[in-house]
């Protein structure tokens, strides 16, 4: 009962109050985003689309997403996260209930760019809103309960979506817009505001050359770049789950079934293992952490060069899920200690995109290298990932100097407003 105890402390002990509710808006969030899963079927089924029309309608989805996400960057550092959150999630809901009785496909369209625009501005901001309230030394385990939380939700979703899309279509879309109007309630009643107007800082990331801080600023932070550049690697390796790896197993002869299996085994891994990787990852260095990580990745996706059947996927997709699992805390921890304060979001908005830019880059690429190299696809995969651990030791020092000089300019001050609920 003491081991327990204590497992309990290290992974989700001395976490502020606001940290907990932004957390279960996160999950009820993400629980109830299931309609996107179902948007070409949709399309494909109930509206008479082809299955082209019905793949451009889901990547005007994914093109709205890549404009929210910055959006919600600059947003959530001018309106506030509160603000930006509700606002968001009040529009998703109103959209995603517009979605459910539309009918003509042009409206279709442009619904959808505008549920993925509002359904990408949140992230900027729950970010921003948790390295505000939650203290530094507590941020690891903060984050592995937010990559958590996502995943949960995930899951909870993709088995609820199975379900309301066999019942009715528009139970799945009013359903889904309920879920995202639960959650708007948990941060409008719980949640206050977390950011704290500052004066423009004296000193600047030396590669901005702007007179205000703004989105440029991050945009042209050399050493947040190669992190940024770093993570897209990782994005692209974990994007080869849902783009290639269905390709590369229809191709050895297995069906759906089996790429459901493996998808589950990595969701499932997730679920039960992320709350033991803060004690972990504790003791070591973030960059040699992610250069693990990413190492993990790079083998687990090189293995699949030689997979023929279901149980060497299966133990590929351990290897690679454990990898993605150890990289979530430090990547988030990063992203917080190089972004300064009065950029926070924004700093979060251009990490954020690399995930759709991998979206984009993953299928594009690797269905041709599938195509003209065939099994080969997957050591160059291997090889991009072992790069990419390189270079997580490689840019480590000038990251931690970086880090170092900030505090050692900028003494500890509280940064979370009076009311942000800290225990």
């Amino acid at each position: 009962m003491r081991g327990l105890r204590r497992w309990w402390d290290d992974t989700a002990g001395g976490l502020p109050t606001t940290f907990w509710y932004l957390w279960s808006g996160l999950l009820v969030n993400r629980a109830g985003a299931f309609a996107v899963l179902f948007l070409s079927l949709y399309l494909t089924d109930a509206r008479g689309a082809s299955e082209s029309l019905a793949g451009a309608v889901v990547g005007a989805y994914g093109a709205g997403g890549a404009v929210g996400v910055l959006l919600g960057g600059v947003l959530a550092d001018r309106w506030g996260r509160r603000a930006t959150l509700l606002a968001a999630h009040l529009g998703a809901a109103g959209l995603m209930t517009a979605l459910a009785f539309s009918r003509q496909l042009a409206v279709i369209a442009v619904l959808a760019a505008l549920v993925g625009v509002v359904h990408s501005m949140p992230s900027p901001a729950f970010v921003a809103a948790i390295v505000d309230v939650v203290p530094e030394h507590r941020r690891s385990r903060a984050f592995n309960l937010q990559f958590w939380a996502f995943n949960l939700g995930m899951a909870v979703a993709s088995l609820l979506a199975g379900v309301l899309a066999e019942a009715s279509f528009l139970a799945l879309f009013l359903v889904d817009a309920a879920a995202t109007l639960a959650a708007a309630v948990i941060i409008a009643v719980k949640v206050p505001e977390t950011l704290v107007r500052r004066r423009p800082p004296a000193t600047l990331p030396a590669a901005s050359s702007a007179r205000r801080p703004g989105l440029a600023t991050a945009l042209t932070d050399r050493t947040f770049l190669v992190f940024v550049a770093l993570t897209f690697v990782l994005a692209v390796l974990t994007m080869q789950t849902s783009t290639i790896m269905p390709l590369a197993m229809r191709a050895d002869g297995l069906g759906p079934s089996a790429y459901g299996l493996v998808v589950a085994l990595g969701g499932t891994l997730i679920v039960v293992g992320q709350l033991f990787v803060p004690r972990l990852i504790e003791a070591y260095r973030k960059a040699t952490v992610l250069s693990v990580s990413t190492g993990l990745m790079a083998l687990g996706f090189g293995a699949l060069a030689y997979a023929d059947d279901l149980p060497v996927y299966l133990g590929a997709a351990v290897v690679w899920t454990i990898g993605s699992m150890l990289a979530a805390p430090p990547n988030a921890q990063i992203n917080a200690e190089l972004a300064p304060p009065e950029l926070r979001a924004r700093y979060q908005s251009v990490f954020y995109l690399t995930f759709p830019a991998a979206s984009f880059v993953a299928p594009a690429l690797g269905g041709l290298s599938l195509q003209h190299l065939g099994e080969r696809h997957w050591l160059i995969v291997g090889g991009l990932g072992v790069v990419a651990a390189v270079g997580h030791l490689l840019a480590g020092p000038p990251r931690e100097r970086r880090v170092a000089a900030r505090h050692a300019l900028r003494p500890q001050r509280p940064e979370a407003a009076s009311g942000a609920g800290r225990r």
